[in-house]
């Protein structure tokens, strides 16, 4: 049986974070507020949590989950061949709307899809997710929808389409937009935007002049 939390009340918010921490580490899935839309997340490191977290959204290993993570200090773990332009993205975006492609260190043991080598990481603007991720270390974390329907911008929408695939929803209220991350592509020598979302090619060329941008 799912379980919500009012992550606007202090005390519910507290015992929310603490289940949602547990569930985590069991394995679970979960449902958090983030500065785009909600998200379903489980532990990055448990290929059956992520196996069934793309299960709950009806998506394929053909779509890996991208990666959150609660400070830009996780990246030295993660990543390798993290450019200098790359640091400056990090320094200027984060936390905030930015999910960057970078190549994961090769021993690191998780399976988050066909994934061929790279990873998609960001750290969100939205203390509750950063208060989770302290907590539990980085977790793949999707949009809170089916696959083909709308993103959700609360926690009942998620609700309403995941169900009880779900263990502990954590209800921020409201988030701020329905724009998702963009997404930038760091493996290369110049940084391509491979998505334009909550961040223009212009506010990220003010970073980074030579960003190139996807056909």
């Amino acid at each position: 049986m799912a379980r919500q939390y009012d992550c606007t009340d202090a005390t519910d918010r507290k015992t929310g974070l603490r289940e949602a921490a547990s569930a985590v580490r069991r394995g679970e899935l979960v449902v958090l507020p983030t500065d785009t839309v909600y998200g379903i997340g489980a532990d990055a490191f448990s290929a059956e949590a992520v196996g069934d977290l793309l299960e709950a959204k009806g998506r394929g290993r053909n779509m890996p989950s991208p990666v959150l993570v609660g400070s830009p200090n996780t990246l030295h773990g993660l990543v390798t061949d993290f450019s200098e332009l790359a640091w400056e993205l990090v320094d200027a975006f984060w936390p905030g709307a930015l999910t960057l492609v970078a190549r994961h260190q090769p021993s690191l043991q998780w399976n988050l899809g066909d994934t061929r080598g790279t990873v998609a990481v960001r750290m969100p603007l939205h203390p509750v997710a950063i208060e989770l991720l302290t907590e539990v270390g980085p977790m793949a974390v999707s949009s809170a929808n089916l696959t083909g329907h709308p993103s959700p911008q609360t926690c009942d929408a998620a609700e309403e389409m995941l169900g009880d695939s779900v263990s502990v929803y954590l209800d921020g209220g409201p988030t701020p937009a329905a724009v998702a991350s963009s997404i930038v592509d760091v493996t290369g020598k110049v940084p391509v935007l491979l998505r334009e979302g909550a961040l223009s090619a212009d506010q990220l060329r003010e970073v980074v002049p030579d960003l190139e941008v996807a056909n």
